[in-house]
């Protein structure tokens, strides 16, 4: 029996499904650490060359800094393609799939990957909240379906979340915590519960803390002021939330709140109103912060 070591050595092509910031992310850091021929798909042209130009961006940016070379990137650039239908893919031995938090979309996207990719390819998805087993039951071989959880922005974040949905092999979670061993990332893992372990935690944290905005006990300044400076976070949750994006925040907390059926989870109405007003956070140029002269 190959081991779960040679197997995944034996992985060069891998696919991303959507060309956002999370899944540029991602085979930006599979290409270049764990040197994989990475093929993106995403049915917008206009994002494919957005999320493209970004990716050298970033390379150029680590050239720059001395944190690779000119030929290097060329390099990584070589092993990097784009087509914008599932039709379209050459074949890849692990796809991730990275589009937006909305289950049916994932369902559909897995259907079609089944159909077009060989019975040995492993299917990942990226979701931060949904259901694997939920997503695996709507591909041919469930089995070779399993949760890949990275966090963002991928090329600096270490961690990744493995979570198995109830159909999940031995094979396919061994494989898969190897490649994520290739890609320089640390792996946790976690069971097939709404929000796993990390959103789990976060977004209720988050969502309170817009409840305290929106109840007005504090400027969202202060608010984040101290919990940076009073618990010895890095950013406050209000900024942590533009730049996950509020869409995000609000579909995950969705998620929580229909799943698990508690009121605790019950997302923030100020959370909706700002999605509601397309005030999604960095990405859109305005969220909580205002971001437009940036």
């Amino acid at each position: 029996m190959m081991s779960s070591s040679s197997a995944s050595s034996g992985i060069k092509n891998m696919c991303v499904v959507g060309a956002g910031q999370m899944g540029i992310g991602i085979g930006l850091v599979a290409a270049r650490v764990a040197k994989l021929n990475v093929q993106f798909i995403d049915s917008s042209p206009a994002q494919l060359e957005k999320g493209l130009a970004f990716l050298d961006k970033l390379l150029i940016k680590d050239v720059t800094k001395g944190r690779c070379t000119e030929d290097e990137r060329s390099d990584v650039k070589s092993r990097i393609s784009s087509v914008s239908s599932i039709s379209e893919m050459t074949n890849a031995d692990f796809v991730v799939e990275a589009v937006s938090e909305n289950a049916e979309l994932k369902r559909k996207i897995f259907a079609e990957l089944s159909e077009k990719l060989s019975p040995e390819a492993i299917l990942a998805t990226n979701t931060s909240s949904i259901s694997i087993t939920k997503i695996a039951s709507a591909a041919k071989r469930p089995e070779n379906v399993i949760g890949m959880h990275f966090m963002n922005p991928v090329p600096v974040m270490k961690l990744v979340e493995i979570i198995p949905g109830l159909q999940t092999s031995k094979e396919t979670l061994d494989i898969t915590l190897e490649l994520a061993k290739r890609m320089g990332k640390v792996t946790t893992m976690s069971q097939d519960v709404p929000g796993f372990i990390a959103n789990r935690l976060l977004m209720p944290y988050i969502n309170e803390a817009v409840i305290a905005l929106q109840e007005g006990i504090a400027s969202k300044e202060d608010i984040d002021t101290t919990m940076k400076l009073g618990t010895n976070n890095p950013m406050g949750p209000l900024t942590l939330a533009d730049f996950i994006g509020l869409d995000t925040c609000l579909a995950i907390m969705k998620v929580l709140h229909t799943e698990l059926g508690d009121s605790k989870y019950r997302p923030a109405v100020l959370l909706q109103k700002y999605v509601d007003a397309g005030w999604l956070g960095v990405k859109s140029g305005k969220g909580i912060y205002d971001y437009s002269s940036k």
